[in-house]
């Protein structure tokens, strides 16, 4: 048995040879197109894993016909012999696997066209498992992360709990400096990053969410917070991306005076303007901003790049 995307698997009943339950086929697990595959059943619109029997066949949408000529089933009244593999339950949040797929994807710069034919599955089925609550199955998890350049476990949200940089080194690593172009370019317009200050006369280093806004790097925090005590000092702020699944990654460091913002439409746009609300939670009204007098970054890469 052989079939693309978009076929159609039909199961018929042993006894009378109507169908019982057909679906499309929307995940190809071989590129050969031989079983299993995922399967959307269209009584109920659920995706499953798929392992035919005999008494399923392909019917080509190009042809209408189906593969082959199918050899009598005896009236034995059994059930149909097509096993479905349910999805592992309570491993991972099953809407949390399709927005770090998304994320992933948008991040390689994919499109779902792309994407889908990287990972053997049809764009629908794709853009469904980013979009809904799925649990895809072992195999499609093995070929998304593989279309996407990343792991299983970081699909899954498995490396929640660890730190980044769990993988080995690369076998001729190359590390250069960045220019402050490039940095600008790698902190993007927002994201995650590292403020170092001073508070209660000891070191510390915070996380916090920023927004990169003419030139100035501003965050959200609380007056009296350990972020907020960067106000009125030299600060460092550091933002970071590591590819475990290549060993590569990238840093960048800016140094610059902290300051709090007041005048109030700078803040009202600050806030009506901002990608998101600061992942802390909380009331986190005052924005400091850190304007760099020094940018500079390191990345690490293949030497042969």
């Amino acid at each position: 048995m052989r079939a693309h995307l978009g076929d159609q698997l039909v199961v018929e009943a042993p006894a009378t040879g109507t169908a019982r339950r057909d679906g499309e086929i929307v995940g190809l697990h071989h590129e050969d197109g031989t079983p299993p595959y995922d399967v959307r059943w269209s009584d109920t619109g659920e995706v499953t894993l798929v392992f035919p029997g005999p008494d399923a066949h392909i019917h080509h949408l190009e042809h209408g016909e189906p593969a082959a000529a199918r050899a009598p089933v005896p009236d034995t009244h059994e059930a149909e012999t097509v096993i479905t593999v349910p999805r592992s339950a309570g491993t991972a949040d099953p809407g949390a696997i399709g927005r770090r797929v998304g994320i992933e994807r948008r991040r390689q710069g994919l499109s779902l066209v792309e994407a889908a034919r990287r990972a053997v599955m049809s764009p629908d089925h794709l853009a469904c498992l980013e979009d809904q609550p799925a649990d895809p199955s072992p195999a499609t998890l093995v070929r998304l992360a593989d279309a996407l350049g990343t792991t299983v476990a970081a699909l899954r949200g498995g490396d929640m709990d660890l730190p980044p940089g769990q993988g080995h080194a690369l076998l001729h690593p190359r590390l250069r400096a960045l220019a402050p172009e490039e940095c600008r370019s790698l902190l993007s317009t927002h994201g995650v990053g590292r403020v170092a200050v001073s508070s209660d006369g000891r070191p510390a280093v915070v996380p916090v969410n920023y927004e990169i806004v003419d030139d100035a790097i501003v965050f959200r925090t609380a007056p009296g917070s350990v972020a907020a005590a960067a106000v009125g000092t030299e600060v460092a702020f550091e933002v970071d991306h590591v590819d475990d699944a290549m060993s590569e990654g990238w840093s960048v460091l800016a140094v610059g005076p902290a300051s709090v913002v007041t005048e109030p439409e700078a803040v009202r746009g600050l806030t009506r303007h901002a990608h998101t609300t600061p992942w802390a939670g909380g009331e986190r009204e005052m924005w400091v901003s850190v304007r760099p007098t020094s940018l500079t970054g390191r990345r690490i890469s293949p030497a042969d790049q």
